[in-house]
């Protein structure tokens, strides 16, 4: 058995999460946020038999599709002693970052 954590973004969240239900995956919904634009994004954890891995990293891959999209820059971390001025950079926003964990016992009750 494995479990699937598939971080994705929180526009491509509610199509995945019908797909992935029609087809009985049991799916637990998180919502995270990024740390590069600090913005909403949705982890799903996804318990899954090793037979259907694939599938389900199908699912997501069909799912959730990367974009550009114009942002302004992240305010800087630390504080500066001169003005912060944000200026518009391009980043690509969407897809999925996902991590495949083999699980020792699962147990439902």
């Amino acid at each position: 058995m494995k479990l699937v954590i598939a971080i994705v973004h929180d526009d491509d969240v509610q199509p995945l999460l019908e797909d992935l239900t029609s087809k009985e995956f049991r799916v637990t919904k998180l919502a995270t946020t990024g740390g590069f634009l600090r913005a909403g994004n949705t982890t799903l954890l996804i318990g899954v038999d090793d037979e259907r891995l694939d599938q389900v990293i199908e699912i997501v891959k069909n799912n959730c599709e990367s974009r550009e999209q114009i942002t302004t820059s992240p305010a800087p971390v630390t504080g500066t002693a001169g003005v912060f001025v944000p200026y518009p950079i391009e980043v690509k926003v969407g897809g999925a970052t996902i991590f495949v964990v083999d699980i020792e016992k699962y147990i439902k009750l």
